[in-house]
């Protein structure tokens, strides 16, 4: 993974309390799946996690592994929901990781705080889920080097690894699509970049087909651009609602850079210039 812990501690060391005010109950801060548009956010969340899930093939029996899981809102849906026994997850996040902890589930799941790209568990899972970690594998920098795929198929080549023969990895991700012809607008994208989720790049589709050969083979996909507008939209208007409460506690930066980030990923999903993506990727034998 190329962004380090200092960076992801940029994106999340404002603190969860600051987070509780705009996410959903559950604190998924991932597109959800609105799938007949009378959802609330917290049934759409639950509808991306039973997707992702059932994507898996997870039954309570199986063994799984959340990649970068955030503030453990999938770990909890499997445990809690779909009564699973054993999950683990990765995350580089302090504050994500003393959430996880302070839910009390710790006789069935367990959370590293640690670079997945050196993490050795010593075994293998029957399921692998990850949810929108994938930008964080890839630095701008290293893109315009040429270096997108070839750091994609290393990710996947651990994913691999750490699955079972004839296992799933279900993966959500962020995409990049058409490029904003307004500087303004290049602006904005490179301001969420930089301040937002320093050392972040959201891959192209492409990238992400290319690189899951050897190990994956893509069994389902589907996109939803507009499930992660309403998304980024509803927690925009959210962060609004409790503007006054931020910025008396937080600081005015704080508020206007989320309320910049926001509106531009609103904008972002409207324009094309972002998707977001759900794979099933069974595994295939390869030399790993």
């Amino acid at each position: 993974m190329t962004s380090k812990h200092e960076d992801i501690e940029v994106s999340y060391s404002v603190g969860n309390d600051f987070f509780k005010l705009w996410l959903d109950k559950n604190m998924h801060y991932t597109s959800a799946s609105f799938l007949t548009w009378d959802e609330s956010l917290e049934q759409a969340q639950e509808q991306k996690a039973e997707i992702l899930h059932d994507y898996a093939e997870i039954t309570p029996d199986s063994k799984i592994l959340d990649i970068g899981c955030g503030w453990g809102s999938f770990l909890e849906y499997a445990v809690v929901k779909k009564g699973v026994k054993e999950a683990h997850g990765v995350t580089l996040s302090t504050e994500q990781l003393k959430w996880i902890e302070d839910k009390g589930l710790q006789d069935r799941v367990k959370v590293w705080l640690q670079d997945f790209n050196a993490w050795e568990p010593g075994w293998q899972y029957d399921a692998i889920v990850s949810i929108e970690m994938v930008d964080h594998i890839c630095s701008p920098a290293q893109a315009r080097q040429g270096k997108a795929v070839q750091l994609y198929r290393e990710y996947f080549r651990r994913c691999h690894k750490l699955l079972k023969p004839g296992g799933v990895f279900a993966c959500q991700a962020i995409l990049s699509d058409r490029v904003p012809r307004k500087r303004q607008d290049l602006k904005d994208l490179a301001f969420t970049a930089d301040i937002i989720f320093p050392g972040g790049r959201n891959p192209r589709l492409e990238e992400l087909i290319m690189a899951v050969r050897p190990y994956f083979e893509v069994e389902e996909l589907r996109t939803q651009r507009t499930s992660y507008r309403e998304t980024t939209n509803q927690w925009w208007q959210g962060l609004k609602q409790h503007e006054a409460e931020i910025r008396a506690t937080w600081g005015d930066q704080v508020y206007e850079d989320y309320d910049l980030y926001l509106g531009t990923c609103v904008k972002a999903f409207d324009e094309y210039w972002s998707s977001d993506v759900q794979m099933k990727l069974r595994w295939c034998p390869a030399k790993s």
